[in-house]
């Protein structure tokens, strides 16, 4: 049996997995681990892991945020 997955549940998890690769990304360009990063956010480790699951669901002030920390933006619009 063939499961047709809705485009916007496609869309869904493209962003998702772009949003979590930028983020690594950015980590990466600062030399940021996961704890020193959930440190300075005031986060527990165990949130990022989620971010950069893919599966998390961003909400627009936690996309603000972490554009603001880092200096650069997590998307465009």
């Amino acid at each position: 049996m063939v499961t047709l997955v809705p485009p916007e549940i496609k869309e869904e998890i493209n962003l998702s997995f772009a949003i979590s690769n930028k983020i690594d990304v950015l980590m990466q360009e600062r030399g940021l681990t996961k704890k020193q990063f959930a440190e300075q956010l005031g986060k527990r480790p165990s949130e990022i892991t989620r971010w950069l699951s893919g599966q998390h669901n961003f909400t627009v002030s936690t996309l603000a945020m972490l554009s603001a920390f880092f200096g650069k933006s997590i998307i465009t619009v």
